[in-house]
């Protein structure tokens, strides 16, 4: 085993943190947030990819404010629209930056990544949240900063999570044999893409709702082997 890529909602860090504190924190500032930062070339950008899937999907013309309407309405739909994404972004590094948030992470998860790092493995993240998010949350933890455990960092920019190109765009771009890479996740079909493009796989199993497949299993990641 060469490298160790992990998920992390649900595997690293608790579903319900994403739910219950990211997602309230950026649905209450995003009207505000677009409005005060109105002239910012990011903001204007995400207005203008938001308008033009309206256009696209519903044949609507909207404008700033009925595009925040849309926004607010993706974050209640947990839609991954990278407009939206990169807003969220913007939002949650305020809140990071001010100490009104601190990632969850498990407290089992910190002492693991010493030990693999220690033993001369590489680690990454590929996460359907954005590079950003995955930098704040691993930044700005309740374990400390733990950025400078990860040499690399995938998102939807790769692919979706459930499709096996996605896995496979990530070997090439880590030049590492598929079958020295170890992913975690909790989400079997997540497991499984990873598996036919020939990557080792581990489920993380946390809580007593996770749709069980036919990989190793770990209730932690003191459990994980390699």
């Amino acid at each position: 085993m060469k490298f160790i890529l992990t998920d992390v909602e649900g595997t690293t860090t608790a579903i319900s943190f994403v739910h219950d504190v990211l997602f309230p924190f950026s649905q209450e500032r995003m009207k505000e947030y677009i409005q005060k930062h109105a002239s910012k070339k990011e903001v204007q950008e995400a207005l203008n990819l938001t308008k033009k899937t309206a256009l696209e999907e519903n044949q609507q013309t909207i404008n700033d404010e009925q595009a925040g309407d849309l926004l607010l309405q993706w974050i209640k739909e947990d839609r991954k629209h990278p407009a939206l994404k990169s807003l969220q972004g913007e939002i949650w590094e305020e809140g990071y930056a001010s100490g009104a948030i601190k990632g969850h992470v498990y407290s089992d998860v910190l002492p693991a990544l010493k030990k693999w790092k220690e033993n001369g493995l590489g680690l990454g993240v590929y996460s359907s949240g954005s590079v950003k998010a995955q930098h704040l949350i691993f930044g700005f933890s309740t374990e400390g900063n733990l950025r400078p455990f990860f040499s690399h960092h995938f998102d939807t920019a790769v692919g979706h999570k459930r499709e096996v190109n996605s896995y496979k765009n990530i070997i090439a771009e880590l030049k590492i044999q598929a079958s020295d890479i170890l992913f975690l996740s909790d989400i079997k079909e997540e497991l499984d893409a990873a598996r036919e493009a020939g990557m080792k796989t581990t489920q993380l199993v946390r809580q007593d709702d996770v749709v069980l497949g036919d990989h190793p299993k770990a209730r932690d990641f003191s459990e994980i082997k390699l």
